[in-house]
Order: structure tokens, then C-alpha cells, then sequence
């Protein structure tokens, strides 16, 4: 007798004696991580974190957050530096289904390669990532002739999150071979939690960025009487290497 009648049969006899059928669970297939953290599955580690909208920094002894900031006075981006080492973090929308690291490491490769530089996919602790150098320049001086491109070392890293997607650039001693710095900021790279929000947004499109509280209103008290000061505040980030 075929399994499915009599599977039919039983149920549908179960459901005339007014037996309720079993309950159908569908158990929903989660990679586990140790972290970056998707808000829902934010660790009760006790670690401090310093908000940033989007993005939930973890404020680690011996280093220290440099933010940038553009002409509005709006949060355009975020850096953490230790030592002789930068890493630069920033969030991003992302499919449903689907992430977009993949896509985006041939983007960055292609980009280094037509500027002279390279970057070669490697295995690393948060899976495959981009090694290699960048081409970056820095801004020119008052009076000073036009500085010269340079080539830096570089490590960009990619996680892909529920609807998000984090990505890191290394720079400095930690993409050079410095493996105590590169176990810090690895470290800060994965205590990130990150909040997505529920609103639909583009894909690729950044995660809108604040500045905590305090620091928004000390940045308050500093402006002038006429609006917000113009370029970089002082401590700011450099951009990093094209995304």
C-alpha cells in the first residue's frame, strides 16, 4: 500500500474525531557566527560599544575612533586605529536572498589592478578576503606641489549579514605583516554588531551613520553662528580605498 494514502487516511481520520493535526515547524538554516552580530543575535558579552546608528563599535583598551564627517555635519564614515594600523568600517543594504561580497571582491580587484595596484583573494579568519596593495594619495598641502600616488598595503574584509553586508579595510602595519595589530582590530572587526533597520533601502546603498549622543552635542556647541564649518573636522578619517 503506498505510504502516502495511508498517510492521507490517518490524518484525515484523526481530523474527523476532532484530533488536532501535529503542529509543521520549519526549523530556518542559520549559519552560526562569532561574530560581526546581526542586532537580533547581539552576544551579552558586557562589551562597551559605541553607537554609531548603523553600526555598534566595540570600544577596545589601546585604540582609538576617528570618525568623518561631511559638510552637513553628517557621519560618512568610521575608523578605528591602533598603533600604526587603521581599519575603516562601514555597512551596507543587501539582498534577502543573497549576499554581495562576491560580487564586490572582483569589483575592488578589478579597481586596484586599473590603478596600477593588486589585490589576490586569500583565506582569512572571517573567510575569503582581498590582500594586496591600493593606490592612495594624500590630500595636497597649502603651497606644497601636488603629492604623488602611492602604493599601500591593504586588506579588505567582507561579511554578509541578514539583508547587510560589513565591510573592513586594513591599512598600515596590520595589512603588512604586523600580526599583533592585525589580531586587535580583527578582533574589534568581529565584536561588530550591526542594525539594518526594518525600512526597505537600494541595495549597496550605506547604512545611515550618527554620532552618540555627547558627541553630537559637543559637536554642536563647537559650530560658528553662521552653520556648519566646511571640510573635514580635525581628527577625521581619511576616505579609503575605492569601493
Amino acid at each position: 500500500m503506498p505510504f502516502g494514502r495511508r498517510r492521507n487516511r490517518i490524518d484525515r481520520s484523526l481530523r474527523e474525531r476532532g484530533v488536532p493535526p501535529e503542529p509543521q515547524t520549519r526549523i530556518r538554516e542559520v549559519e552560526e557566527t562569532t561574530g560581526p552580530w546581526d542586532e537580533a543575535d547581539a552576544p551579552q558579552d558586557g562589551l562597551a560599544r559605541i553607537d554609531l546608528g548603523a553600526i555598534r563599535l566595540p570600544a577596545l583598551p589601546g585604540m582609538d575612533l576617528r570618525v568623518e564627517l561631511n559638510q552637513q555635519q553628517k557621519v560618512i564614515g568610521a575608523t578605528l586605529r591602533h598603533g600604526g594600523s587603521l581599519l575603516q568600517v562601514a555597512a551596507f543594504a543587501a539582498p534577502r536572498a543573497a549576499g554581495i561580497w562576491d560580487d564586490v571582491r572582483a569589483e575592488l580587484a578589478r579597481s586596484a589592478s586599473g590603478q596600477g595596484a593588486s589585490l589576490t583573494e586569500v583565506e582569512g579568519p572571517f573567510g575569503l578576503e582581498l590582500a594586496g596593495t591600493v593606490v592612495a594619495t594624500t590630500p595636497p598641502q597649502p603651497g606644497q606641489p601636488a603629492p604623488r600616488a602611492t602604493r599601500r598595503p591593504a586588506r579588505f574584509l567582507g561579511v554578509d549579514g541578514p539583508r547587510w553586508f560589513l565591510r573592513g579595510l586594513l591599512s598600515g602595519s596590520a595589512a603588512a605583516g604586523g600580526e599583533e595589530e592585525a589580531k586587535a582590530l580583527e578582533a574589534a572587526f568581529r565584536g561588530i554588531v550591526v542594525v539594518r533597520g526594518s525600512e526597505p533601502m537600494p541595495v549597496r546603498e550605506p547604512l545611515p551613520l550618527t554620532l552618540p549622543p555627547q558627541a553630537a552635542a559637543q559637536l554642536a556647541a563647537q559650530q560658528p553662528p553662521g552653520g556648519p564649518a566646511q571640510g573635514r573636522p580635525p581628527g577625521g578619517a581619511p576616505p579609503g580605498a575605492p569601493a
